[in-house]
């Protein structure tokens, strides 16, 4: 059976941290547009929305890109995830939804399509791009995830994934479900250092810049 997914990426003109962030420049495009390109490319989602209260972001979107209005009220610095996606869900029906970040502008085309694979798949029923950490980690200055008094090789650690803000994508169920984007049955892909970053202050925005050109291996 045909399953429809879209995908949705939530904007706002004006950001605390780095006003006007997802319109700047990063080399010679907008940051957003990184992710949509990307998004574009992998063929998948029947359509992919810009969640923005303001049309003067449409001259900023790729061709074939759609524009959804939502409220003003979502661009509060307190509104979170679920409020918004709250908005969108019966503005645009679907099985499955991709919810994509402009500030994470380098997402591979390859990393989106296995992540939105897989839920495809019906063997998981969301994903999410991670960092997976094999170090010796401390809490409440305690040893986390090793033994003290018989201290392993790091590469024998047990690995803990580090959520980035990259790609999520999830089953309509598991948002009616859980109010969330992750489910119980998740696929996580690891993803290298530049695909990790998110951009929030000018710092970020400084380091993407440096590595706009550059290539991880994974």
């Amino acid at each position: 059976m045909n399953q429809k997914i879209i995908a949705i990426m939530p904007i706002k003109l004006q950001n605390e941290r780095l006003p006007g962030k997802n319109t700047r420049l990063l080399g010679e495009k907008p940051l957003l547009q990184y992710e949509l390109d990307n998004l574009k490319e992998t063929g998948i989602p029947e359509q992919i929305y810009v969640f923005c209260s303001q049309e003067d972001i449409i001259p900023y979107l790729p061709k074939d890109i759609l524009f959804a209005k939502r409220p003003e009220y979502l661009d509060l610095p307190s509104s979170n995830f679920t409020q918004i996606f709250e908005e969108f869900l019966p503005m645009h029906d679907a099985d499955i939804y991709v919810y994509a970040h402009a500030t994470a502008p380098f997402i591979s085309v390859d990393t989106m399509t296995q992540c939105m694979k897989a839920v495809l798949s019906g063997e998981y029923d969301s994903a999410f791009c991670a960092v997976k950490i094999q170090d010796f980690l401390w809490q409440n200055g305690e040893p986390l995830n090793f033994d003290a008094e018989n201290i392993p090789r790091s590469q024998d650690l047990a690995p803990i994934y580090r959520e980035t803000s990259g790609v999520y994508v999830f089953t309509r169920e598991v948002f009616k479900t859980y109010h969330r984007r992750i489910g119980k049955h998740p696929f996580i892909k690891t993803v290298t250092y530049k695909e990790a970053i998110d951009i929030n202050n000018s710092e970020d925005f400084a380091l993407a810049q440096a590595l706009l050109h550059v290539d991880f291996m994974e």
